[in-house]
């Protein structure tokens, strides 16, 4: 299993009138943490589109646990359970700054072939990156 944190800020435009985080945008959170815990990795995601690969989200599950506010510093913990085949499952916990769990959620992303656009196999560089966490 890899485990990997990174802090965003909450901005005045992430919010609603309620001065509270707007749902959609905790999709954007998922996001920034993937690519960094692929970062902190050692893997940047932007290698995987100069080799031809792209990955689309599958699915995007999202539990709202309690809100986070403007101007927070909240902390986006990704976890990558498995070993990626076609697909790379990702697990999120959001903790405000008091160490509150705020959202919980996970998405799946498959690999694609850009040239073809089909599915294809992860590429082998992610996977020998991810494997020692894994052992």
């Amino acid at each position: 299993m890899y485990i990997a944190s990174t802090q965003v800020r909450v901005r005045y435009a992430e919010t609603d009138q309620m001065a509270y985080v707007y749902y959609g945008n905790y999709a954007m959170y998922y996001e920034v943490g993937r690519v960094e815990a692929l970062r902190q990795l050692g893997f940047e995601y932007a290698k995987l589109e100069e080799q031809g690969v792209m990955m689309p989200v599958l699915d995007l599950q999202c539990k709202f646990i309690s809100p986070a506010r403007y101007d927070e510093l909240l902390t986006v913990t990704v976890t990558i359970p498995e070993i990626p085949t076609a697909r790379m499952l990702f697990e999120y916990s959001i903790t405000n700054e008091s160490g509150k769990v705020v959202n919980k959620g996970s998405t799946t992303l498959v690999f694609i072939d850009m040239e073809t656009n089909r599915p294809c196999r992860a590429p082998e560089e992610l996977l020998k990156t991810l494997k020692p966490h894994f052992e």
